[in-house]
């Protein structure tokens, strides 16, 4: 088994140490196209296509071929790839690494529409634990999916369709008050989800301009086309959410606002991940947790997959990126969902449909859970114990926990450890 693994190991250790020109600004590339899950699933798509990956559905049979390399989707914001060895046989193992596409975020309300002294404000909730006083002052915009309705060539039916959308500009901004205002928030900032960290998207006085511009010579709004009335629509949008906002919206994506019918969106940062440190050494970035892990992790399986490597493979290597790890994993499409163990359930039985070899299969197989560690911090060194420090430029961090929030144990650790060692990749 260490064999198996050792090329799909070696790979990802490259992935994440190597300096050479097309590692780190993929990475970077990746970082920037990816300001939601929905996002990141869809770059790594585009890049498991362009390696010969053929997408499966799970709501249809799968045929699946030794030799082949295959991925599926849930939510569209958790995705499980997977290149079959030509040599494996139904029982054989699966070599998997694991890593999530989600951030701690503020995501919008079901109802975002806030008006108070005079301004358009945002409603939103927080995702996970973030730092929620670092998205004061920062250039904000919208990014995630909208389902949208489809008139279908005048047939008088409609069709439905998700769609991806991100405002690059930036439109909204969660301002800090003025320290004359407030004379001990140097004391200690303390923030009120509920009433502080409502992003401001304009004045009620200028977005009534814009809303006065945008009606055309009949009275009718550009979102009512076709001489429909907005009442006649089955969705209410413009009761939840700022009209400006899903202006904004529609013309992102190329459609009407009254086509809008729902939406999961987040705000983002505007400021781009870049190479940055006086010898260029660091990525500024947001979303390194766990946006690195998740490139890393697929690039690898890529470079591991390609078809001679695959020639005396005996089990199956597969990439996990999962969703809602910030809040629990919980969710259908989460670690904790079935997703994985049904995908290893499906491919085993697709080669061996009459026998019940999963279990077997699980006990063959090894699972590399990849997560960000946290870096020794010059200004708050006390937060760290004297022999656990792990530093910039250490190596790959080998997770430990007694009370099991990690799985590693003797055995886990040793063959990750070994393999790193054989092919000089420094851990800590």
């Amino acid at each position: 088994m260490g064999q198996v693994l050792e090329g799909f190991a070696v790979a990802m250790g490259q992935a994440l140490l190597a300096e050479g020109a097309v590692v780190i600004p993929g990475l970077i590339e990746f970082l920037n196209a990816s300001p939601t899950a929905f996002h990141a699933i869809d770059e790594a798509k585009k890049r498991l296509v362009n390696a010969g990956y053929e997408q499966l559905l799970e709501r249809e049979d799968w045929k699946l071929e030794a030799g082949k390399k295959y991925f599926f989707t849930r939510n569209y914001s958790t995705i499980i790839a997977f290149a079959i060895g030509k040599k494996y046989v139904a029982g054989n193992g699966f070599h998997i690494i694991g890593a999530h596409t989600d951030s701690p975020c503020l995501k919008l309300k079901p109802v975002s529409k806030v008006t108070k002294g005079g301004y358009l404000e945002v409603g939103v909730q927080t995702y996970g634990a973030g730092l929620w006083h670092t998205w004061f002052d920062r250039d904000l915009t919208v990014a995630g999916r909208v389902i949208t309705r489809e008139a279908k060539n005048g047939s008088g039916s409609v069709s439905y369709s998700h769609r991806l959308v991100r405002i690059k500009e930036p439109i909204m901004r969660i301002p800090t008050l003025a320290i004359h205002l407030d004379r001990g928030v140097n004391d200690g900032f303390m923030v009120n989800t509920q009433n502080h960290l409502l992003p401001v998207l304009a004045t009620s006085i200028e977005a009534e301009l814009n809303k006065e511009g945008v009606e055309d010579g009949s009275g009718n709004r550009g979102g009512q086309a076709n001489g429909k009335n907005g009442n006649e629509r089955t969705t209410t949008n413009s009761s939840k959410h700022h009209s400006l906002l899903l202006q904004l919206l529609a013309t992102q994506i190329g459609c009407e606002p009254d086509d809008i019918c729902d939406f999961e969106l987040q705000a983002c940062d505007t400021q781009p991940s870049i190479i940055a440190g006086a010898t260029k050494e660091f990525i500024f970035s947001g979303r390194l947790d766990n946006l690195c892990m998740s490139f890393c992790s697929l690039m690898a399986l890529i470079a591991s997959s390609y078809e001679s490597s695959l020639e005396d493979e005996t089990g199956v290597r597969m990439v996990a990126l999962f969703d809602h790890e910030e809040v629990g994993s919980n969710s259908a499409q989460g670690a904790g969902s079935p997703v994985l163990i049904n995908a290893m359930s499906r491919i085993t039985s697709s080669f061996d449909p009459a026998s019940k070899l999963l279990e077997k299969a699980i006990q063959r197989s090894f699972l590399v859970s990849a997560d960000m560690a946290h870096a020794l911090h010059p200004n708050y060194m006390d937060k760290h114990e004297d022999n656990h420090q792990p530093k910039l430029h250490g190596g790959l961090v080998i997770k430990h926990n007694a009370n099991q929030r990690y799985a590693t144990n003797a055995v886990t650790s040793f063959i990750f450890g070994e393999i790193a060692r054989k092919n000089m990749i420094p851990i800590q």
